[in-house]
């Protein structure tokens, strides 16, 4: 089972959503770019960093491992990290590696205290201090730019060279920033977000709960484009959609293309993929 929450509001800026999953038995998990970088306890052990994708990868889940997560918005992981996040593209990475044993950027906890509270608390506190390790380490603002580029290139039809014109940079200006703040370049990110724009148009998305069960919050694709959270999963037949129409509207230059795409980031076929695809919050 796979749930996500709302983050609470003091880090919704740059928290996309709060997550749980505890496979009902063993399985292999396909995990697919989206853009983001997760902050993990893992399986109830370990804790670590989930670096954006560029290519799909396989997770071996055991049956009753609860993992929880916080999932980063694109654009602020390389300043809650503290480092360029393309050190931890196509990386799962122990945290200590990366903070050196602290959880704070001043002096705070340390990370062995940190573990120490996951592996006793109830799963809702789990959230909650994972949450508390982004707070503690979000000291600084988001770069400006970063978040404008991925609002722009979040759109069907957007070109790399058009949105750094009309951001005032170069495009190679523009890549290195991202590549400090997403993890890759623009065209790498222009293609995630065209496959999630593939997936939402296929899907029905319910509602995203609180973590505390409250009123939860509608969505919309114009909220996720500016960067509201995305549902937990959807529910639709593929038979009521146009492949072809839908490959055009997502951003793709026809159904070929889309087709192509989809095998090279999903590694299966886009009826395959679409069939099966959970919309998450990115």
């Amino acid at each position: 089972m796979y749930r996500e929450y709302q983050a609470p509001v003091a880090v919704r800026p740059v928290v996309a959503c709060l997550w749980e999953q505890e496979p009902n038995g063993d399985h292999v998990q396909r995990v697919v770019p989206d853009g983001c970088v997760d902050l993990i306890w893992l399986a109830g052990r370990e804790l670590v960093v989930a670096g954006p994708d560029t290519r799909f990868r396989d997770a071996a889940l055991a049956a009753g491992a609860m993992s929880s997560g916080v999932r980063l918005r694109p654009g602020v992981a390389g300043m809650v990290l503290g480092v360029p996040a393309c050190d931890v593209r196509d990386l799962q990475i122990d945290v200590d590696l990366l903070w050196g044993g602290r959880a704070a950027r001043n002096p705070g906890d340390s990370m062995a205290e940190i573990r120490g509270r996951l592996a006793e608390a109830a799963p809702a506190r789990r959230l909650e201090l994972l949450s508390d390790v982004v707070t503690g380490r979000a000291t600084e603002r988001p770069d400006p730019l970063v978040g404008a580029a991925v609002r722009h290139l979040a759109h069907p039809g957007a070109r790399v060279a058009a949105v750094a014109a009309e951001l005032g940079v170069g495009e190679r200006q523009l890549h290195r920033r991202m590549l400090g703040a997403v993890g890759y370049g623009p065209k790498m990110f222009a293609r995630v977000a065209r496959l999630r724009r593939l997936m939402m148009l296929t899907r029905r998305p319910p509602a995203l709960p609180s973590v505390s069960a409250g009123q939860p919050a509608r969505w919309s694709v114009e909220q996720q484009a500016a960067g509201s959270p995305a549902p937990v999963s959807c529910s639709s037949s593929l038979a009521s959609f146009s492949l072809a129409s839908v490959a055009v509207a997502a951003g793709y230059a026809s159904q070929s293309h889309m087709n192509d795409e989809v095998r090279r980031l999903t590694g299966t076929t886009a009826v395959r993929f679409l069939e099966d695809a959970i919309v998450t919050a990115a």
